[in-house]
Formats: structure tokens, C-alpha cells, sequence
């Protein structure tokens, strides 16, 4: 169990790279489930960590290369997009959401609370450009 002996700050840290990779990768494929490749965005999160995170400067390259490790990783990365994934939207981005596709007379399926924040994203964006048409 070597990712348990990560120090807390450290566990935070890859959990938050995990799920600002995930955000960003999903924005990239517009949130498109089709599109959707574990090995496309475990590369993406692999390029995160490299350039954009100090954990992974924390860790020994024992670790690094440790099957173990990687295992244990896996794991997180499944446990983390799980959790994501099962997280209801909040009643303000339904309301936001529904008052937003009224205006736009349009409708946009969403699933979870990090989808909607893109879908009302996307929405202003949408609504701004009409607007200024």
C-alpha cells in the first residue's frame, strides 16, 4: 500500500490533478461519452502532472516506476472520475440550466454536477453570441 503512505497534502494533490485533467479532457471532447478514451486521457493527466503539478517531483522514482504504485493510481483515477460522475448538479445549475435552454429554446442532456458547469458554459456562450447577432 504505498499510495496510503503519501503524505495527506500529497493525495489531495493528485486527486485535484486527476479531476482538473478530467474537466479539461471532457471540455476538449465536448463532453461527447462516444469520444471518450481512458488511454487519451490518462495521457493528458500524465502530461498535467508533468508540467503543471508538484506532486509528482515529491514522489522517488522507486515509486514512480513501482507496478504497485501504478496500480494503486489506477485505482484513484477510477475512484475520483467515479465520484465525479455520481455527483448530482446542484438545484442552482438546474435553475440556471432551465432558464437558460428556455431562452435559447433549445435542450442539452447533462448527467453530473461538472457537466453542467460546461453545459452552462457553453449555454452563455451560446445565449451571448444570439445576443450580440
Amino acid at each position: 500500500m504505498m499510495f496510503k503512505n503519501l503524505s495527506q497534502g500529497v493525495k489531495i494533490s493528485i486527486s485535484r490533478s486527476i479531476t482538473t485533467s478530467f474537466e479539461q479532457y471532457m471540455s476538449k471532447i465536448d463532453w461527447n461519452e462516444n469520444k471518450f478514451n481512458m488511454n487519451h486521457f490518462v495521457a493528458e493527466w500524465r502530461d498535467y502532472i508533468n508540467n503543471h503539478s508538484s506532486w509528482y517531483s515529491q514522489i522517488s522514482d522507486d515509486m514512480k516506476i513501482n507496478p504497485t504504485f501504478h496500480e494503486e493510481l489506477a485505482d484513484k483515477i477510477n475512484g475520483t472520475l467515479d465520484k465525479i460522475l455520481s455527483e448530482e448538479p446542484s438545484p442552482a445549475q438546474i435553475e440556471e440550466i432551465n432558464n437558460l435552454q428556455k431562452e435559447l429554446h433549445e435542450e442539452v442532456g447533462y448527467s453530473c454536477k461538472m457537466e453542467a458547469k460546461y453545459v452552462i458554459e457553453k449555454l452563455k456562450e451560446k445565449l451571448k453570441k444570439k445576443q450580440n447577432s
